[in-house]
């Protein structure tokens, strides 16, 4: 069972959610820098907390990084990643 594209619309949905709420309006693609994008720092925590929530999950501090969540893409590996330890 993988992440797969419901995976993908979830988080898309979760960054949209969150642009739309600053008033930001840009076309968010899975490859999206989302520093790039108008996300700041405070939308991160928003949008790790959301990521939580909305896959009933617990992101471990050691993968709160950066490069975790720089993208909608990178957000995604990491719930796959997360999911599979949750599996096993």
């Amino acid at each position: 069972m993988s992440a797969g594209p419901a995976v993908q619309a979830r988080v898309m949905s979760l960054v949209n959610d969150i642009l739309s709420a600053n008033s930001i309006v840009v076309d968010v693609l899975p490859g999206s820098r989302l520093a790039d994008i108008g996300m700041t720092s405070m939308d991160m925590v928003n949008l790790m907390l959301a990521v939580e929530a909305e896959f009933d999950m617990t992101i471990p501090q050691a993968d709160i990084t950066p490069e975790n969540f720089q993208s909608p893409e990178s957000i995604e590996r990491l719930v796959a990643k997360q999911g599979q330890n949750v599996a096993a």
